[in-house]
C-alpha cells in the first residue's frame, strides 16, 4: 500500500535532513503553539517601550491597587503603577535572563565537555567528578547559593544560573565526544594529522548541535523559573525595575484584596515556561533521526 493511500505524506528520496526535520516540526501542533507564544513574548519584550500604556516606574497615589479596567487592563499595584506595563517590561528581564544564562551555560559547558570526552584520562575523571558533584545539588538550590554569594543583581543572577546549568551541557558534550571518538571517520581525521581542536569543531560539534539545541531550549524554561525565583527572593532584578518574580513577591501581601497583582505575572511565567517546554519537545521529536514519519 502506498504512502498516499495510507494518508501519510510522500517523502522525496532526495529530501535533506534539515527539510525533513522542519516538516516534522511544522506538523507538531503543540510545538507550533509554543513557538507562537514564545514569539509573542519576545515581541512584547522588544516593543515594550512602544506598546506599554504607562511608564512601568510611574507611581500615582490616586490609583493604588485599582482593579482591572479599560484604563488599566491588568489593574495597578500597591504604588499605583500599571501592572500591564510592568508585565511587559518584566518580560525583558525574564527572557534576557533565560537566553543569556543558557547561552553562558553552553559556552561554559560545551568546550569543557568536549575536552573531557577527547582528552580522556585524568582530565576526563576530574571534569566528570566536578560535573557530577554539581548535578547532585538541585539546580535551583545551587543557583540561589551562587546568587547569594555574588550579591543581589540581575547580572549576578544570570551568572549564577549559567554556572548552575552548565554541568548538564558538560555531560551532554562529553557523551557526544565519546561516541564520536569511537567511529572510523574520527580515527581517519586523527590519522590525517587533524589537531584535536579542529577535529572537535569540524567533526564532533556539528553532530552534537541537535541535542544541544533541544537541551538549550528546555534549559531556557528552567532559567526563567530560576530568575523569577531569585527575583522573588530579592537576589535578581532589583526594585523598582520590574520583574515577574519581584512582582509576585510584592503581591503576596495583597493576595486577598488584590489578587490580580499575582495572577498576571504568574500567568506570564506559566505561559512562557510552558511554551519553551513545548518548543523543546517539538524540536526533540523533529531532530530525532530515529523518528518515523506519521
Amino acid at each position: 500500500m502506498s504512502a498516499a493511500v495510507e494518508g501519510r505524506p510522500a517523502v522525496e528520496s532526495g529530501e535533506s535532513p534539515a527539510r525533513r526535520a522542519l516538516r516534522r516540526f511544522r506538523r507538531h501542533r503543540l510545538a507550533m503553539f509554543g513557538l507562537v507564544v514564545v514569539v509573542v513574548f519576545v515581541l512584547a519584550a522588544i516593543l515594550a517601550p512602544w506598546i506599554a500604556p504607562f511608564d512601568p516606574l510611574e507611581t500615582s497615589w490616586s490609583r493604588i491597587r485599582q482593579a482591572p479596567s479599560w484604563a488599566h487592563p491588568f489593574g495597578t499595584d500597591e504604588n499605583g503603577r500599571d501592572v500591564l506595563s510592568r508585565v511587559l517590561f518584566g518580560a525583558r528581564a525574564s527572557l534576557m535572563a533565560g537566553v543569556i544564562a543558557v547561552g553562558g551555560a553552553v559556552l561554559i559547558g560545551v568546550p569543557i565537555g568536549l575536552l573531557a570526552g577527547l582528552a580522556r584520562g585524568w582530565v576526563d575523571v576530574v571534569i566528570s567528578r566536578i560535573a557530577d558533584a554539581m548535578l547532585s545539588i538541585p539546580f535551583l538550590i545551587l543557583a540561589i547559593a551562587l546568587a547569594a554569594f555574588l550579591g543581589p543583581a540581575l547580572e549576578n543572577a544570570m551568572l549564577a544560573i549559567a554556572i548552575s546549568a552548565s554541568p548538564i551541557f558538560v555531560r551532554l558534550a562529553r557523551g557526544m565526544a565519546l561516541e564520536a571518538s569511537s567511529t572510523d571517520w574520527f580515527e581517519a581525521a586523527r590519522s590525517l594529522g587533524s589537531p584535536p581542536w579542529r577535529t572537535a569543531a569540524v567533526h564532533v560539534l556539528p553532530n552534537a548541535l541537535p541535542p544541544l539545541l533541544v537541551q538549550a531550549t528546555l534549559a531556557i524554561a528552567e532559567a526563567i523559573i530560576a530568575e523569577a525565583s531569585l527575583s522573588f527572593l530579592g537576589l535578581g532584578q532589583q526594585p523598582p525595575n520590574p520583574s515577574w518574580g519581584s512582582m509576585l513577591n510584592s503581591a503576596q501581601r495583597f493576595i486577598e484584596n488584590a489578587p490580580w497583582l499575582a495572577i498576571f505575572p504568574g500567568l506570564a511565567i506559566f505561559l512562557v515556561v510552558l511554551a519553551f517546554n513545548l518548543l523543546g519537545d517539538g524540536l526533540r521529536d523533529a531532530l530525532d533521526p530515529r523518528a518515523q514519519d506519521r
